[in-house]
């Protein structure tokens, strides 16, 4: 396997490894042929090559523009092609990026984060009382739900607008009252079912459930038309001695017979 050379460009190099030794060695005969026509028609073969190569790029828009691009980088700027799409050099990024700032303090209430916190800044923006209100029970149901995952309890209303106070500088609060009797930090209900008449069908707890599949598992057991004493009972009760009985003779022992 031959190397890749180092006086190459950075970007070069990069581009030999993604497509191979071989494939480069190809695109760098281009330059010896001199008719433009064949050498775009060899470039076109060059490009399915790579395409064939990293059959990854299939699904990814405009991969012919990308490929073509790439053989021209790795051609050089003096081989002229014919390409059916726009050829354009490499952007190079010279300069060092920026580092990046991680935040160094961390959130007040590890439960619900930073974007907990992000988000009453934002509400506290807010300057209309009635939207400003119900996005803070927003807020709020949304810690309900970030306590329960971190804590794995239910936490109490009075301890989520504890802390939406404690996040907010006691500018955002709620009624406790209020937001326990309609029930403002729980999930939304199911939307109730309607019937064949287009009347809403009733809605029936898991408690309701079991009762009923209890009591219809009842009224199976004592059916009105097999009375206790009835001829299936009775038969029912023969059947069982008479299978008990086959049952002890099979595992009944037989008396050892003395030796001959």
């Amino acid at each position: 396997m031959q190397e890749i050379p180092i006086q190459l460009p950075f970007h070069q190099q990069l581009l030999v490894r993604e497509y191979g030794q071989s494939t480069y060695q190809l695109i760098l005969g281009l330059a010896q042929i001199e008719d433009v026509a064949e050498r775009t028609r060899r470039a076109a073969g060059i490009v399915q090559l790579m395409l064939r190569l990293r059959p990854s790029l299939r699904d990814q828009p405009d991969i012919q523009t990308r490929l073509w691009n790439h053989l021209h980088a790795l051609a050089g700027p003096d081989v002229a092609l014919d390409a059916p799409v726009t050829l354009s050099p490499p952007r190079l990024h010279l300069e060092k990026p920026k580092r990046l700032e991680y935040p160094r303090q961390g959130p007040k209430l590890k439960a619900y984060g930073r974007g907990i916190e992000a988000l009453i800044t934002k509400v506290l923006t807010i300057e209309d009382a009635a939207e400003r209100e119900q996005a803070t029970v927003q807020i709020g149901r949304t810690m309900k739900f970030l306590y329960r995952q971190h804590n794995k309890e239910n936490a109490k209303d009075v301890t989520i607008i504890r802390h939406l106070g404690e996040l907010s500088g006691g500018q955002l609060k709620l009624d406790a009252q209020a937001v326990a009797d309609q029930g403002l930090f729980e999930l939304a209900a199911l939307p109730a079912t309607t019937t064949a008449a287009g009347q809403p069908a009733r809605t029936i707890s898991s408690g309701q459930a079991g009762a009923n599949r209890f009591e219809n598992r009842e009224n199976r057991e004592r059916r009105p038309d097999r009375p206790e004493g009835s001829a299936s009972s009775t038969g029912s009760g023969n059947s069982n001695k008479k299978r008990d009985k086959k049952r002890g003779k099979k595992f009944r022992s037989e008396p050892q017979q003395p030796p001959q």
